[in-house]
């Protein structure tokens, strides 16, 4: 078992019992069942991390350099394509399967490979010479 496993599965079991009792109360036009779900774990798991977050004290450089580095992966994410951004978030950043990606973008599951490739490729330059 995976370090920390328990503690997933006590946060999925809250978000489920939550997402449950309040299910009649969810608006037909909020939002799309998933979406509303996926947002209702999110919440939880943001409430465990406040739960259980420990305060770490960082040598200033550390923090600089992380920041610096925050810094530099957002602004070459800025410099990509909003098409290529697209793709690379989806695939990358949230873990959607290509054929999920082609069906949200409406594009054929090709070209997101495609967008993916270059995208991927763009950002390792543009962090390279960062």
């Amino acid at each position: 078992m995976l370090p920390g496993s328990d503690r997933v599965d006590d946060v999925l079991q809250e978000a489920y019992l939550k997402a449950y009792r309040r299910l009649p109360r969810r608006f037909a036009n909020e939002a799309h069942e998933a979406t509303w779900l996926y947002r209702v774990v999110y919440r939880c798991c943001l409430d465990e991390l406040r739960r259980t977050r420990r305060r770490r004290e960082l040598p200033v450089a550390e923090v600089q350099a992380v920041e610096r580095a925050r810094l530099d992966v957002e602004s070459s994410l800025r410099g990509l394509a909003p098409a290529d951004r697209a793709v690379l978030l989806l695939v990358d950043l949230l873990d959607f399967r290509y054929d999920e990606v082609a069906a949200i973008l409406g594009i054929p599951r090709g070209t997101v490979a495609s967008r993916l490739s270059t995208a991927r490729e763009r950002l390792r330059r543009s962090l390279g010479d960062a």
